[in-house]
């Protein structure tokens, strides 16, 4: 089995990765997101494009530093009217970015980049778009003050894996986009280049 290291500290892509039955490890970059994100912004870099950079970005940060045969890295972009939406700094702010969702349409693009041997391989970007259900100032706090740990470092601050599918109303998109990594493309890449064999 080939070496397979995780770029990332999100606890939710190391734990579809793991129930998927991969091994790996895990190193997350030492990367300022924000300020990425800051300057592909001024780029005029659309939000689809910014999450395949900054996967490949913290891709190449963690490859350039193992001899590892692959490394393993994704990122997730919030677009809402055309614009990237980041993570908010505290709860009050997450209110006030759910508040804008609510009843709307919004798009999250999942990017996952693969190095091998300290080169890019392989990238993917899909696209998922989904409909907020209406939803009160009382609905949104009741929500964030129950689940605030688990959401606070998630885009949009939901996770559609537990109760904050509720604030949905549609989804049209991959079920693991969402999650925050096109996991089923992912498999089928890894499992073509030998990383999923048995031993």
């Amino acid at each position: 089995m080939s070496d397979l290291i995780l770029a990332s500290g999100s606890p939710i892509r190391r734990s579809l990765l793991e129930r998927a039955g991969i091994r790996f490890a895990v190193e997350k970059p030492r990367v300022d997101e924000d300020a990425l994100r800051k300057s592909l912004t001024q780029d005029d870099v659309s939000p689809r494009d910014m999450s395949d950079a900054l996967a490949d970005f913290k891709a190449r940060r963690v490859a350039s530093k193992t001899s590892a045969g692959f490394v393993l890295a994704a990122d997730q972009i919030l677009e809402f009217d055309g614009a990237a939406i980041g993570k908010s700094r505290d709860q009050a702010e997450a209110a006030e970015l759910l508040s804008r969702l609510q009843g709307q349409q919004h798009k999250v693009h999942s990017a996952v980049v693969i190095y091998e041997n300290a080169k890019p391989v392989w990238r993917h970007v899909a696209t998922a778009t989904l409909t907020m259900r209406a939803l009160t100032a009382n609905d949104i706090d009741r929500y964030l003050s129950r689940h605030w740990l688990d959401v606070s470092y998630c885009v949009g601050h939901y996770r559609v894996d537990a109760e904050g599918i509720r604030l949905f109303q549609r989804i049209d998109g991959d079920y693991f986009t969402v999650l925050g990594i096109p996991l089923l493309q992912t498999l089928n890449y890894l499992s073509d280049r030998g990383v999923l064999e048995d031993d």
